[in-house]
């Protein structure tokens, strides 16, 4: 199909009008309040970049993408639909291990029809820049460094991915760790660097590398992105994803450059971008660098401070005297955690909630920045459920209030509220933010029983004298403090 001369100027101003939509619906997307919406704008700007792609001169192989495309769509719409809220930050793990892939598998297809190009052309003397027109598949020499580049990172970002995927799931250990381990980690990233130098300057130089060389670059990057992430704790995953979020956008940023894709650099411009941000966001919420993250032990099913004695005694509490200590105080908070969004409790806990706030209770609830197995986990669980977002408080603006709160009700959080993080320097998670719940006068823990959090720790606000321990799951617990307090009106 021949297309008319001007039509390569209508799919750039497509990808210039796509990349706002990209902007604006990221920019909506940093308040719960938006969104919903910003995610529908964005979608629409990527719906117009993909149909404009195809208007592109050369196009070819179109029934194979539309194909792809076809099947891309339905599953992630199924997967989408029945993944449970608690599974998300599984799925998020694994798109974005897609899309590293996929930019991996881009950048490796162009340097392999470069060089299969460049084996055409007699090997007598390197390839002189005005001659590089006469190779079937021109890569400048920046463009072959961004090409290896993308297929690095993007490998890396795969099956990092992947790994991390495999222990949200719980089908692998949080941690896998052995002697010498950074070590090995290093010869395998040098081994995939030096192969990638070699076949990069054999290119450049105009010569076709040996396939070998490429082959090994390829597969020492994705061995390289298991082993960086195997020893990387459970409770560090929400971070790890971010990061490899980041790798994936700029890997396709990279191969956007190497396709001269407009479109493709922009995105991967703004998901590399939003990752590093948030990257550091999270880190910064946990007190830790990238580095503490990468090469740490938070998070590893055990440390220093597991071994230390906590003082005091597990406490039960009665579910109707916790709703009669609730029913009558002045201000109560209530802190989420990912028990609840296993147990699906967030509806119930709202009801608890507009119980009490009829009898007149000040209801707050507080959620730490890493809560849950992803940012902003408990800010859309509670969201789903209906309650305002005014009554949602972040972790720096409730803090100074625990002091003044009568009961702070905890459910399902473990790690972001242990006072350890401020007290025990042994302990993996000292000097990591947490919500000070064990300032407030009066503490009620929900939990189905005596087992840890994430980082593997023991908790020291369930021994403490002013905490209560209310044994069972989420949701059954939240129906008996509802069903307490209704008792409390007859």
């Amino acid at each position: 199909m021949v297309l008319p001369a001007w039509m390569p100027t209508v799919v750039e101003a497509i990808y210039f009008i796509a990349a706002v939509l990209f902007i604006w619906g990221l920019k909506r997307m940093s308040s719960p309040r938006t969104a919903r919406n910003g995610i529908i704008w964005a979608g629409i700007g990527m719906a117009a970049a993909i149909v404009a792609t195809f208007f592109l001169p050369g196009m070819h192989n179109l029934p194979l993408m539309i194909g792809a495309i076809v099947v891309g769509v339905v599953l992630s719409w199924i997967v989408g639909r029945r993944v449970p809220m608690t599974a998300m930050p599984q799925m998020v793990a694994l798109f974005n291990g897609m899309g590293g892939g996929a930019a991996a598998a881009i950048g490796a297809v162009e340097l392999i029809k470069f060089n299969a190009a460049l084996m055409l052309v007699p090997d007598t003397s390197p390839i002189q820049p005005e001659a590089w027109v006469n190779v079937a598949v021109h890569l400048s020499p920046v463009e072959l460094v961004l090409a290896f580049l993308g297929v690095l990172i993007g490998a890396v970002s795969f099956t990092g991915s992947l790994i991390a995927f495999a222990k949200l799931q719980g089908w692998m250990d949080r941690r896998f760790v052995f002697p010498l381990q950074r070590w090995v980690n290093l010869a395998i990233f040098a081994a995939a660097v030096v192969c990638g130098a070699l076949a990069l300057a054999a290119g450049i130089e105009g010569h076709a590398f040996a396939w070998g060389l490429l082959v090994g670059f390829v597969v020492l990057s994705l061995v390289f992105g298991i082993a960086m992430t195997l020893p990387i704790g459970g409770a560090d995953m929400p971070v790890v994803i971010s990061m490899y979020n980041a790798f994936t956008g700029l890997a396709v940023a990279f191969e956007g450059f190497v396709l001269q894709n407009e479109a493709m650099i922009i995105a991967g411009m703004v998901v590399g971008a939003a990752g590093t941000l948030l990257t550091q966001l999270m880190a910064k919420a946990m007190n830790r660098s990238l580095g503490n993250v990468l090469f740490g032990n938070f998070g590893g099913g055990g440390g220093a401070g597991e071994s230390q004695e906590i003082a005091g005694a597990l406490k039960p509490i009665d579910a109707n005297d916790a709703a009669v200590m609730m029913a009558y105080a002045e201000r109560v908070a209530i802190v989420p955690g990912y028990g609840m969004a296993v147990a699906q409790a967030q509806h119930k806990i709202w009801e608890f909630a507009k119980l009490l706030i009829a009898r007149g209770v000040k209801v707050k609830f507080a959620i730490h920045p890493v809560a849950g197995r992803m940012p902003g986990h408990m800010n859309v669980l509670l969201a789903e459920a209906g309650v305002p977002y005014d009554l949602i408080a972040d972790m720096d603006d409730i803090n100074p209030e625990f002091p003044n709160t009568d009961v702070a009700l905890v459910i399902g959080a473990n790690d972001v509220v242990n006072p350890v993080a401020r007290t025990d320097k042994s302990s993996p998670i000292y000097g990591m933010p947490i919500l000070d719940v064990a300032n407030a006068k009066n503490v009620i823990v929900i939990k189905r029983g005596r087992g840890k959090g994430f980082a593997g720790i023991e908790n020291a606000l369930f021994y403490a004298d002013n905490t209560r321990m209310l044994y069972g799951d989420g949701q059954a617990a939240a129906g008996e403090l509802v069903a307490g307090l209704k008792t409390l009106d007859v």
